[in-house]
């Protein structure tokens, strides 16, 4: 797997079969990681999450948007080592509104359909993670990079 069409395919695969990443954030210097369930656009250039507005990921992404999610196969077993996939996402993230917030919580509630409740309550936020890069891990240590054009 070395051409970027190659790392494409392998990367919708992963993010589509998969339903939580890790979300890495940071505040004061302080990193902070949270779980949360996600969805993908088909051109990896947008991930979504929904999270309380009162929450310390939502705050911290709020003072700073650069943002890293971690999405892997990894079952907690002895194999993962040779077996699973890991991708980090790295971008900038902030909260969806107006015309474009619709369309995204469709594709999000297509994958979470019983997170509706949560996703639509008013206490929530959309979270838009806009992509500029992943870094692929294949077999613990063979690293393929995607970079995004702006």
């Amino acid at each position: 797997m070395d051409t970027q069409a190659d790392i494409r395919r392998v990367l919708r695969a992963l993010l589509g079969s998969q339903r939580l990443a890790v979300l890495s954030t940071h505040a004061d210097g302080q990193p902070y990681a949270s779980l949360v369930a996600f969805a993908g656009s088909d051109d990896l250039r947008s991930l979504y999450f929904v999270t309380p507005r009162t929450t310390r990921k939502f705050s911290n992404l709020q003072s700073d948007g650069r943002v890293a999610l971690l999405v892997t196969t990894s079952a907690n077993q002895e194999c993962d080592i040779h077996q699973a996939l890991a991708a980090t996402v790295v971008g900038s993230a902030g909260e969806i509104t107006g015309t474009e917030k619709e369309a995204a919580l469709q594709r999000y509630l297509q994958k979470h359909p019983y997170l509706e409740d949560f996703a639509r309550s008013p206490t929530s936020a959309l979270v838009k993670v806009s992509a500029r890069a992943y870094i692929l891990v294949k077999n613990f240590q063979n690293v393929m990079e995607l970079h995004l054009d702006p």
